[in-house]
This record gives C-alpha cells, sequence and structure tokens, in this order.
C-alpha cells in the first residue's frame, strides 16, 4: 500500500500541470499548510512536506509518514501596447490558464537519530497565454515551463539542539514556447513553436538549532541547476514561398540556468497553542541572464542559414519575505494565516509575455483537522500581482507594454496519513 501510494503521488506530480506561484518562474505552494503560512514553514511538527519546506525538520516527523497535497491556482491581468512614440496601440488581457502544482512526500524515521525523505513537487513552473490575434502575440502567445524536483533527503538529529539534512535533486524541465512572427521587411508572417524537455541534477542542505524549547532557526541551501534543453522547431507561414515552401520543421538548442536559493527562518512559540514564523528567501535570479534559441535552419526560408533568437533577460537577485502564524485549538482544529513579498527582479529591458509579472503580495489563510492517523488542510490565497512596464523586442509589434491590476487566485487541499 504504502508503495503504490507514493507511486501514485509521484505520477500525480509528474503529469499535472503546473503555473507561477512566486517571483520569477519559482514555485512555494508545496502544500495547503504552507500555502496558509504564506510559505513561512519551516519548522512544522510531524509534517511530510518539510521534505520540500526545509529537509532539516524531517527529523519532526515520528514514525513513517506520506502525504499529497494538491494546489490551485488562476492567474488573471491586463496589459496596454504602446508604439515608439508612446501611443497606446492595444489594450487586452490574458487568456486565463489555470494549472496545479501537486506535491507528493514520505518521510520515514529510521532510528532516534537517522531519517530519509523524499519528495516530488515543483521548485520551477509557469504558464501564460494571450489571444492568437493580438500584437502581444509576437513576443509570446503561449508559454509553459512543466517543472518537478524529486528529492532524496537523509537527515541526522545530533543531539536536542542540532539537525541537518543533505539531499540530491534530480530536475525535469519540460518547456513550450509559441509566438507569432512577423516581419514585414522579409514578408514573414507566421507562427513558431518550440518544445522539449531536459533532465538534470542538483543538491541541497539544511540545518536546525534550537535555542531553547520556544526558539530555533534553521539554513536551507538549494544548488542552481543548468539544463541544455533540445527542441523541435515548428514554423508555420502564410506565405507559401517561404520557411520551405509553407512551413519548416528542425531542431532547436538553449541552455537555461535555474537559480540557487537560500532559505533563511525563524520559529517562535508563544505557548503550545501558538507558534509564528519568519522567513526570507534570496533567489540568484541573475543566472537567468538570456534565453537564447538557436535553430538547425532557417525559420524564414533562406537555404543553408541557421538562424538565432537571442533575448537578453538579465535579471536581478531578489528577495522573498512571509510570515506565517499557527494556532492550535485542540488537539484535532487548528488555524493558520500568512502573508508574503515578492521582490520584483525583471528589468525594464527584460520582461517580456513569457513572465509579465511585477513584484507580489501573497495573504493566505486555512485550517487543519487531525487525529492519531490522519491530516487534512486547507487554503485559500489572494496574490496581488502588482504591475510591470517592460521594452518590446526588435520583432514585437509595440515598443513597449505595460502589465497591470494581475492577481492570482490560490485554493490548496494536503491529506497526510500516518503508517
Amino acid at each position: 500500500m504504502n508503495k503504490n501510494f507514493l507511486a501514485l503521488g509521484l505520477a500525480a506530480a509528474l503529469l499535472a500541470p503546473q503555473v507561477a506561484g512566486a517571483e520569477g518562474f519559482a514555485i512555494n505552494e508545496w502544500s495547503a499548510e504552507g500555502v496558509a503560512m504564506g510559505g513561512a514553514r519551516m519548522f512544522a511538527e510531524d509534517d511530510a512536506a518539510n521534505v520540500a519546506y526545509n529537509p532539516a525538520s524531517i527529523t519532526k516527523v515520528k514514525g513513517e509518514v506520506m502525504k499529497s497535497s494538491y494546489t490551485y491556482l488562476s492567474p488573471h491581468g491586463n496589459y496596454k501596447l504602446y508604439d515608439g512614440a508612446g501611443k497606446e496601440i492595444e489594450d487586452g488581457k490574458n487568456v486565463v490558464h489555470a494549472g496545479w502544482a501537486v506535491g507528493s512526500y514520505y518521510v520515514r524515521q529510521i532510528n532516534d537519530k537517522e531519517w530519509f525523505g523524499i519528495g516530488a513537487f515543483p521548485r520551477f513552473a509557469m504558464v501564460s497565454e494571450f489571444e492568437r490575434a493580438s500584437k502581444a502575440s509576437t513576443n509570446a502567445f503561449f508559454s509553459k515551463l512543466n517543472g518537478v524536483s524529486v528529492t532524496p533527503t537523509y537527515a541526522h538529529k545530533f543531539d536536542k539542539k542540532w539537525s541537518a539534512a543533505v539531499g540530491a535533486e534530480i530536475n525535469y524541465v519540460g518547456l513550450e514556447l509559441q509566438k507569432n512572427l512577423v516581419i514585414p521587411t522579409a514578408g514573414v508572417n507566421g507562427t513558431t513553436q518550440i518544445e522539449g524537455e531536459s533532465y538534470a541534477l542538483g543538491w541541497n542542505a539544511a540545518a536546525n538549532y534550537a535555542f531553547d524549547d520556544k526558539n530555533e532557526i534553521g539554513v536551507v541551501y538549494r544548488s542552481r541547476i543548468k539544463h541544455s534543453l533540445e527542441a523541435d522547431l515548428k514554423g508555420y507561414n502564410t506565405k507559401p514561398d517561404l520557411m520551405g515552401g509553407g512551413d519548416v520543421f528542425g531542431n532547436a538548442y538553449g541552455v537555461v540556468t535555474l537559480p540557487d536559493s537560500w532559505d533563511i527562518g525563524y520559529n517562535h512559540k508563544f505557548d503550545k497553542k501558538t507558534r509564528l514564523e519568519l522567513k526570507a528567501t534570496r533567489t540568484n535570479w541573475s543566472t537567468y541572464d538570456a534565453l537564447n534559441v538557436y535553430f538547425d535552419k532557417s525559420i524564414v526560408g533562406i537555404p543553408g542559414i541557421a538562424e538565432s533568437s537571442p533575448s537578453a533577460k538579465n535579471w536581478s537577485n531578489g528577495w522573498r519575505y512571509a510570515i506565517g502564524l499557527e494556532h492550535n485549538f485542540s488537539d484535532k482544529y487548528a488555524a493558520m494565516a500568512g502573508f508574503a513579498f515578492d521582490e520584483s527582479s525583471i528589468p525594464y529591458d527584460g520582461g517580456d509575455f513569457i513572465v509579465p509579472t511585477g513584484l507580489r503580495r501573497t495573504y493566505s489563510i486555512g485550517a487543519r483537522y487531525n487525529d492519531k492517523k490522519q491530516t487534512v488542510a486547507v487554503a485559500l490565497g489572494w496574490m496581488d500581482v502588482g504591475n510591470l512596464d517592460f521594452a518590446g523586442h526588435a520583432t514585437d509589434a509595440y515598443k513597449s507594454a505595460h502589465a497591470y491590476d494581475s492577481f492570482t487566485k490560490i485554493a490548496s487541499i494536503s491529506y497526510q496519513r500516518k503508517f
């Protein structure tokens, strides 16, 4: 039963569509309890999702525990486009393309000093879509990054104060980019689609220190992961004499480096019923300096010429701050609330309709029921995504863009069972 439960959870995490839930395309929604506390959940007791939030805290799990979590995210937003003179030439909104962030976790206590855990959850993912007939579609009308990390983890408790963990990360990325390609000077008016996937390895390490029964700190480091992505290229053109007689099919290649990050957390227990967590996350988004795609043939029908699609990003490193409160009304019922603030890492010259988001504020609440064997938690959240101004690229049908009134609806449920 245990093996079947875990296998089903891993399959669900791999197959489910994902959407972005934090600045850039990072995901923090790994459990309903984590959503409810704004992502500030590094020191939870008896929670298998500690594999994701803080591997050193799996030493707080007693016995053998399995957990699955499903988080629904629905992004909404508007935009305006401007020409070179600053005149508005189009206004519109995104096509609502909701998705799921799925997490599956297993933790087993080996003895009084050692624990093993494994999780399958998305660390990076996003999806965005705009009307295909819009001018925004010349930048991107459909973009999707499906991602999942599988993290086998070993943790050791040295004494009452110190615990630490180290783990590997097997990271999967599936990328799809679609846009309209309009080059009037070349008579090109068509669409391109790039679709591919990649697996890469990373690692993580974590440590907790308890000052006393009420105060504890923790640190988690996750390494950067470099993907060399090989993809299929499809070009469709309305001009039959271009793109190799109308359409082009070939190969594309690109490199994407997912950033490394640091989590620093603090936990304070006011009493046996109420505790407060503070968390700061430093993500080194400067690794996302460009999204350059290289083709093995011309996409505008020039024989013997291979082309590329360079796109400078030059994102800056950023911080995410979160605060979470948990209160136990009894041995069975608890309530949680949280708030998170994400800095914007996207510069004016590095923005696009793939990830058109500014700074973010997330407000969330949740509730939990548990008995000796089972735990069920639910959470609701609302993310104010903020505004973002960014420049158009050479092949875009606009000179600048303004994304505004953007928000994301969040709903999550988790189920955990002890064996």
